[in-house]
């Protein structure tokens, strides 16, 4: 394949679309490759590389036969539920681009998106679940649709079991129904130029910008930035405490951990409040999490919360080796808390959505030095 890169200690190649395959080739077939961690539906399934190649390579089947090809587009607007992970990664393996919107995204915001990106296919699900509120999404996806000048062809939709959509005859599929009869595609080849994904930021005017990033460069920095800014190894646990509606999600929950061997944590739920503001000191011990990345305004919410750390003190975390943090501004007060409190290196980091991957950062997998509050590198 045109995007491969090479694999330094190993001589073989990876790519984003192939990622997985290579995995299970290499001998990872049965390491779990997605932990799902729902506190909201009190939940947890450990989905190995073996599963998750099978249930991609079929539903990339589903999305073949209903005519999706290579450098189409298809909109994913779903909760933090695997089925999410799965059709990014089945839009890549057959070459199609995806484009993420936040479940429960409003009416008139999706119908911008759609009218923009022009999918074929939209994949969604029957509900997303907010701490003890459950929102049916598939209202919203039929008023966006209604709104839009644009009309995707056929619409996916998960079921899951707290709501049951009303599907549209025509228009409307069942995913499992789906799945059921769908016959595993192999990947197809693109070039290192070819788009992977759209995915749509405010920046400064508030007007919704598409930001398209490609195959093969971002491959080459999600994987190197894995064992050079985070120092996680293949096997350990990575957990990017984001959403796959933003960036972090797309590079730090789906791909950079499958493309380097690593195993990633999906977690729906919020950092207080599903129960408690240990809900993350829950899932770091109970999984053996070594790298945790999340955004500031997670500890600014458990240090409001848990000023003391009394949570904290309930669980062993002695895996977690390092905290990144990034999304906005790491204050010097919250970076001081979470250092005094975890003892162990706290790493503010910058980047956005327009990168893809940090372009400022301490790199922890080279060289690491004393860390300046307030900065995102030591200087």
């Amino acid at each position: 394949m045109p995007d491969q890169l090479s694999d330094s200690e190993t001589g073989n190649k990876i790519c984003l679309s192939n990622a997985l395959d290579y995995h299970v080739e290499s001998g990872r077939k049965d390491q779990v490759a997605v932990i799902y961690d729902s506190p909201v539906t009190d939940t947890v399934k450990k989905i190995t590389y073996g599963e998750l190649l099978d249930n991609v390579a079929k539903f990339a089947g589903v999305l073949a036969g209903l005519g999706v090809t290579k450098g189409d587009t298809v909109i994913v607007y779903m909760p933090m539920i695997p089925e999410a992970m799965m059709a990014m990664l089945a839009c890549a393996r057959i070459g199609a681009v995806h484009s993420v919107v936040f479940g429960g995204f409003a009416p008139n915001e999706l119908a911008i998106r759609i009218d923009d990106a022009k999918p074929k296919v939209m994949i969604s699900a029957s509900c997303g679940i907010e701490g003890k509120k459950t929102l049916a999404y598939k209202p919203l996806l039929d008023e966006a649709i209604k709104i839009a000048a644009h009309k995707p062809e056929k619409c996916i939709i998960y079921q899951r079991p707290q709501v049951k959509a009303e599907l549209q005859a025509g228009r409307d599929l069942d995913w499992n129904e789906l799945v059921k009869g769908a016959k595993a595609v192999p990947c197809v080849p693109v070039a290192a130029t070819d788009p992977l994904y759209i995915l749509y930021t405010s920046g400064t005017t508030g007007k919704p910008k598409g930001v398209m990033r490609d195959n093969g460069g971002h491959a080459v920095a999600l994987k190197w930035s894995m064992k050079h800014i985070y120092d996680i190894k293949p096997g350990e646990v990575f957990w990017a405490a984001s959403d796959v509606g933003w960036v972090v999600g797309h590079s730090y929950i789906v791909y950079a951990p499958l493309l380097y061997g690593c195993t990633t944590v999906l977690y729906e739920g919020k950092p207080v409040g599903t129960p408690d503001p240990g809900a993350f000191w829950r899932v770091i011990s109970q999984h053996g999490v070594s790298v945790l990345f999340t955004a500031p305004t997670a500890f600014r919410a458990i240090k409001k919360e848990d000023p003391n750390g009394d949570y904290l003190k309930k669980y062993d975390i002695s895996c977690l080796r390092y905290l990144f943090l990034a999304g906005e501004r790491l204050d010097p007060d919250t970076y001081h808390w979470a250092n005094g409190m975890l003892k162990i290196p706290v790493v503010d980091h910058w980047w956005q959505t327009e990168t893809g991957w940090p372009i400022a950062a301490n790199c922890m997998g080279i060289e690491q030095f004393p860390i300046k509050a307030g900065s995102p590198t030591k200087r």
